[in-house]
């Protein structure tokens, strides 16, 4: 099969497949003219990928979902781990956006919102010792 194909029985776009391929976690034939020739396990392998990708798996954690699921002798409890790993993660974000979320509401409520230059918006986020945590957080980039 060709790339067109294969990204259209996996519903990926070819530019993620070729990305998938650069990174070693898909490995397609090469026919005689150097063309792709994608063989059906690389079909369930992309369809794979996609899924945990949708399930917000990072490539790393796909890599590993990947070589757990090709080991017939794994353990679920391995499997379970990095799902429980995820799941934790997912939690965490909710609670950031969830604070965040109300903090930005609290501020939205504050502004008039009208012709008046003044702004509590701004002015919250401009003042470095009332800043909201999450607007702190947020300036020093990533943890």
């Amino acid at each position: 099969m060709n790339i067109g194909e294969v990204a259209n029985r996996a519903e990926l776009p070819a530019k993620t497949i070729r990305y998938y391929e650069d990174i070693g976690l898909v490995t397609p034939l090469r026919d005689t003219n150097g063309y792709r020739a994608f063989r059906e396990s690389d079909v369930h392998k992309l369809v794979f990928l996609g899924r945990a990708r949708g399930l917000g798996f990072s490539i790393e954690d796909c890599r590993a979902l990947l070589a757990l699921w090709a080991d017939t002798d794994r353990a679920s409890a391995d499997v379970r781990r990095i799902a429980r790993e995820h799941l934790t993660e997912i939690d965490r974000k909710i609670e950031d956006l969830t604070r965040m979320r109300e903090t930005l509401s609290d501020l939205v409520k504050t502004c008039a919102g009208d012709d008046r230059p003044d702004c509590p918006i701004l002015a919250q986020l401009s003042a470095e010792d009332e800043a909201p945590a999450e607007v702190r957080k947020s300036r020093a980039g990533p943890a």
